[in-house]
């Protein structure tokens, strides 16, 4: 099986919020905004293992900056981590006011998919090729997040 760089399977997806994802004061349902980034963070997964993929976990979340109605929220998605079957995605959130410019980091997080074949089983993904500093690092600390998972 040939491995892959994080590069090859990054995910940019983005979309304008509208008042179906925010309550009553304009704010965007937290919600709203996880689901977008498992969306993005499956996508990194499975164009990296090219095979179904289903979330095992979502480690914390927290939420920097509100996001409003109108604003483009913007996640970056990639590949930090391959185990046997398991894929570690970080996702960066940013929201911009299209009216203004400004461009806030509302978020990070770090999702685990697994691979899966049509039936279900786990099966293994490609591994990750580091190329820079930069993914050695990404790695060593999903490593050190591996490590702290509860593992029910």
């Amino acid at each position: 099986m040939e491995g892959k760089t994080p590069a090859q399977s990054r995910v940019i997806m983005a979309r304008a919020m509208q008042p179906t994802d925010a309550n009553g004061y304009g704010n965007v349902h937290g919600g709203a905004i996880m689901r977008f980034v498992d969306e993005a963070g499956g996508a990194a997964a499975i164009r990296h293992a090219r095979s179904r993929c289903v979330t095992a976990a979502v480690d914390h979340m927290s939420f920097k900056a509100p996001v409003h109605i109108g604003d483009l929220v913007t996640v970056t998605a990639c590949v930090t981590y391959v185990g046997r079957s398991s894929i570690e995605v970080e996702c960066q959130v940013h929201a911009e006011n299209f009216i203004t410019g400004v461009v806030t980091h509302t978020a990070t997080c770090h999702l685990v998919f697994v691979a899966i074949d049509e039936a279900g089983n786990p099966i293994p993904a490609p591994p990750l090729i580091l190329e820079t500093d930069e993914d050695r690092e990404r790695w060593e600390a999903a490593e050190r997040r591996r490590a702290t998972r509860p593992r029910d």
